[in-house]
């Protein structure tokens, strides 16, 4: 099941960088971009508030947690996905998509790191070397021919893009960990841990609307005036797919971990290049082909079992009548 899952997720991961680039207008954001984290909070809570009250109808009810000590930590990761989301939005102002959704692979490393310094989580040697070897495959995704004429240095995008690329990968990986820990601590309903933390999401988004007023004196008027401003078909497109994504997400911290998570998002990378060649003319390097066969090399060595890298032997089954007991006269005559 959470194949399927991780399959849907990397399909509307690279759905989301694709129509927020569509949803600009000669590179800028017509709407207010700070707008569309808040309605994806807004729709995962009702369809997580609609799935709590259907499972509340049935018998055993869900295990709900209520004591204010489990639920003062559910705060936490909204702010640090409330900075997140609006970095993706800031980052796809400095890069092309396709280099969006390759800075989103260093998400892999970050999490890692803190897999293993917050939650504990031993990774074994070869899974180190496939983490190591996605760093490397990304990195030489990067890097585009010299001979173009456009290549000017041997990263066309401003520094601003990849320090914000930077800085989503580590707040990523952040909030990924510190969820998976929320998710795991007890046994509470998914969709009751989820409306707790949409909750607050949609309550910290909003504030972030309200502090932008207050920085432009009310010019645009206040932020509930302008929500539908603007908004497109494919802006209303890119609300559902972050909401489905932070849905998605949400379910296999619950049941799965982060690596899975982060390894289905580098996915998308794949199907956003190419998309990318069809919808805006991309045309795609020899480095770029590369950097993704080494990401699927990578992905094989991390979830692969050891043996077959190792070639063990098949287990050989002895046979219980084929057994010849030594007695202890026997030993004492040896």
């Amino acid at each position: 099941m959470k194949w399927y899952i991780a399959a849907l997720l990397t399909v509307l991961t690279s759905s989301q960088g694709i129509l927020t680039t569509l949803s600009q207008s000669n590179g800028k954001y017509k709407y207010d971009y700070a707008t569309v984290p808040f309605f994806a909070e807004v729709f995962k809570l009702i369809v997580s508030s609609v799935f709590l009250w259907r499972e509340c109808k049935k018998l055993p009810p869900p295990k709900m947690t209520t004591d204010w000590k489990t639920v003062r930590l559910f705060p936490i990761p909204s702010v640090i996905y409330l900075i997140y989301n609006n970095v993706q939005f800031a980052t796809l102002m400095y890069v092309d998509i396709s280099t969006y959704q390759i800075m989103g692979n260093l998400k892999i490393v970050t999490t890692g790191i803190l897999f293993r310094l917050f939650l504990k989580k031993k990774l074994s040697n070869l899974q180190w070397m496939a983490i190591i070897l996605l760093a490397v495959g990304t990195t030489t995704s990067q890097v585009k021919g010299c001979g173009e004429a456009s290549c000017d240095s041997l990263f066309s995008a401003p520094i601003q893009g990849y320090m914000l690329g930077i800085l989503s990968a580590c707040l990523s990986a952040l909030a990924g960990v510190y969820t998976e820990f929320l998710m795991k601590q007890n046994n509470d309903s998914l969709y009751w841990q989820n409306v707790q933390l949409y909750t607050f999401g949609a309550i910290f988004n909003m504030a972030r609307l309200v502090v932008d007023d207050f920085r432009a004196g009310f010019e645009k008027g206040p932020w509930w005036q302008r929500l539908f401003n603007v908004y497109s078909i494919t802006t209303w497109m890119v609300v559902l797919t972050l909401g489905s994504t932070g849905l998605l997400v949400s379910w296999l911290m619950k049941y799965a971990d982060n690596i899975v998570k982060v390894y289905s998002t580098s996915m998308a990378m794949l199907l956003t290049m190419v998309l990318a060649v069809f919808l805006f003319g991309f045309k795609p390097t020899l480095q770029l082909f590369l950097g993704i066969i080494i990401c699927m090399m990578s992905l094989h060595m991390y979830f692969a079992p050891p043996s077959m890298f190792v070639g063990l032997p098949p287990t050989v089954i002895s046979d219980p009548e084929s057994l010849v007991i030594v007695s202890d006269d026997h030993k004492a005559e040896s």
